[in-house]
């Protein structure tokens, strides 16, 4: 009985008749089991946890008991925490999560799209404020059910799942994006090797059904098309963003006696190793092979020659992407917004003599 209204709390008690129903005990059974305190047969706990998980049963309890209140705390959820591109991201949500009070938890899954969807859960049931995804998507429908499952599961715990980098959800997800021009960048790089009198390049790095790889594909392909310049799918090369994917696969390129006059790389670490490939084996760049890379880390400067790249304003998607966040309620037009990205030539690509 709510002492304010004199009424019942319907929605409360609703929720442990529909547990009740679902595994088919009573709704004493249930109140026992969240209770603790009375013994409970294993098989008849099982079945109720079960579809207390079901029916989300648990998270709401929480927010309701704590009036919605959350446990001051912003998760940032990466794949590999060594990797520059998140290390980036992650500077600005670490600051602005500062400036706003909060902790930043980090939490790796190490490219496993089953561990992102078992770290959203996790925060979800320890209240963060919000859960901050970063990295392209999987194109699977089944993950993205999950995601937006999980997106209505955080709103409701008074909670905000924010991917960064990737596309929304669908129509009515409550998701905050905070994404970059992926296709655009692209699009531009090939444009500027193509401009520059490459005819034959190279993709290296398509990674099947992730959604960054996707979009940066559109993109290489669509400014073939523009240009009327034909483009082998041949020399698109399925892998993995990491250095040592780029090197060895363009020492097999150059082993294959592969014709190409420019390699645009799915990553910067990507063209890190493919630049030392084509070193080892003798192969100038940029007079012989342009090579391009896509991010903008430090590393663009440190490697020889200075790489062209694509620039992604990382701290500034991490930034947001808390800002947002949090304050979804004073900004509820901006929960979907994209940052540009530009070309930034440098030595890996000019070369007077073409």
């Amino acid at each position: 009985m709510d002492k304010n209204t004199g009424t019942a709390s319907n929605h409360e008690s609703s929720t442990v008749r529909d547990v009740a129903a679902r595994a088919g005990v009573s709704a004493s059974t249930v109140s026992r089991v969240l209770g603790g305190t009375y013994p409970v047969a294993k098989e008849t706990r099982s079945r109720v946890l079960r579809a207390m998980r079901e029916l989300d049963y648990v998270v709401n309890a929480h927010a309701r008991a704590l009036g919605g209140s959350t446990n001051k705390t912003v998760a940032f959820v990466v794949d590999d925490v060594t990797g520059p591109f998140y290390a980036y991201i992650a500077r600005g949500v670490e600051e602005q999560a500062a400036a706003e009070g909060r902790l930043c938890m980090l939490c790796t899954t190490h490219g496993d799209p089953r561990r992102v969807l078992a770290v959203v859960e996790t925060m979800r049931e320890q209240r963060a404020d919000a859960v901050i995804v970063v990295g392209g998507g999987w194109e699977d429908k089944g993950y993205q059910d999950q995601m937006t499952h999980f997106a209505h599961a955080l709103d409701r715990a008074g909670s905000r799942l924010v991917l960064v980098g990737r596309g929304p959800l669908g129509k009515g997800v409550p998701v905050t994006v905070v994404d970059y021009d992926n296709e655009g960048g692209a699009f531009a790089m090939t444009t500027h090797l193509l401009s520059s009198g490459r005819r034959q390049v190279v993709y290296l790095g398509k990674v099947p059904g992730l959604s960054t790889s996707t979009q940066r594909i559109r993109g290489f392909v669509r400014a073939h098309e523009m240009l009327g310049v034909p483009h082998d799918p041949a020399l698109i090369v399925d892998g993995v963003f990491s250095r040592g994917f780029g090197y060895q696969a363009t020492r097999k390129l150059i082993a294959s006696g592969t014709g190409f006059d420019a390699l645009f790389a799915g990553t910067d670490m990507v063209a890190a190793g493919a630049l030392q490939a084509l070193r080892e084996e003798g192969v100038r760049v940029p007079e012989d092979v342009a090579v391009a890379g896509y991010d903008d880390i430090p590393t663009a400067l440190d490697v020889f020659p200075a790489l062209t790249t694509v620039n992604v304003p990382h701290e500034e998607l991490g930034r947001a992407a808390v800002r947002l966040a949090l304050h979804r309620e004073e900004f509820p037009e901006s929960q979907h917004q994209v940052f540009g990205t530009h070309v930034v030539v440098r030595d890996s690509t000019r070369y007077s003599g073409r």
